[in-house]
């Protein structure tokens, strides 16, 4: 006990991810390959290292890129990945209440064992004001309600925009002071807090236990509005994964957006060879 108690206090065993030595991928950073072939994607993405995937694509539609959740998890488990987290599109429910949207991803979301329902961007129209975060809020409860009573869990994702100033509060202090602890996590995109000026550290403290999910990419050393692979860049990774335990960190996903050298595939490799070798070592 003793020597836990020591690792914890070195932040050494900082998270479950960490123990576990889980590596998980944002598949959006693949979204040039992965519509055209699902599958043989899926295969690189195990190749690479990764473990565990967070989805995106869904609609009521189309599915998952023309594959129903069934088939999907069927990809997933022959390639060794657990699909974790889910971005599922909320633009119609956030904007009018209209629940088809949300009532479809839980439902997509159970048969693919997933934990959470993430809930990835928020459009320009809904988010002008205080007024607006304060209903943004109240609709994320009752969604998290929901997810709560499916089993499941949501979370919401950042940008840079939920760091604008409303007076003295910003969007994302609005979203985080008035959902309730017990229905709405949050999955912080740790660059993007990094480009709004700001540093994770101080929303950790700041907000205990409510970052349970984290978006890992670097910045571009000479342009910081591009991503580079995790280790290359500005970004000190190492530092942050000390405050994990802080921050509530259960899961984490690399995600790649802009910038890929060499390419693609080659850009997730080399970011998932540096967090098991460098970080989760």
């Amino acid at each position: 006990m003793l020597l836990v108690a020591i690792l914890f206090g070195t932040g050494i065993l900082t998270s479950n991810a960490q123990k576990r030595k889980d590596v998980g991928l944002q598949l959006y950073s693949l979204r040039e390959l992965i519509p055209k072939d699902v599958k043989g994607t899926l295969q690189k993405v195990s190749l690479a290292g990764y473990n565990q995937v967070e989805l995106y694509g869904f609609s009521i539609k189309d599915q998952f890129w023309g594959l129903k959740p069934v088939e999907l998890k069927k990809i997933l488990d022959e390639n060794h990945l657990k699909a974790i987290s889910g971005h599922f599109n909320m633009s119609p429910y956030l904007k009018t209440g209209d629940d088809a949207e949300l009532k479809a991803a839980i439902d997509a979301a159970k048969i693919l064992g997933l934990q959470y329902i993430t809930i990835p961007w928020l459009e320009p129209g809904i988010r002008t004001n205080a007024e607006d975060y304060g209903t943004l809020a109240k609709r994320l409860n009752y969604a998290g309600q929901l997810c709560k009573n499916a089993g499941l869990k949501l979370a919401y994702h950042n940008h840079d925009f939920e760091f604008i100033k409303y007076g003295n509060e910003t969007g994302m202090d609005i979203l985080l002071k008035y959902t309730d602890k017990k229905l709405v996590d949050f999955e912080m995109d740790i660059y993007w807090v990094i480009r709004s000026g700001l540093q994770p550290y101080a929303l950790f403290k700041a907000n205990p236990g409510r970052f349970v999910m984290w978006h890992i990419k670097d910045m571009d050393k000479s342009d910081p509005n591009l991503n580079a692979e995790i280790g290359s860049g500005t970004i000190d990774y190492k530092d942050i994964f000390k405050h994990a335990k802080l921050s509530g960190m259960k899961y984490f996903f690399v995600e790649h957006e802009t910038n890929y050298k060499p390419d693609m595939i080659g850009s997730i490799t080399q970011s998932c060879t540096f967090v098991r070798d460098q970080i989760l070592r």
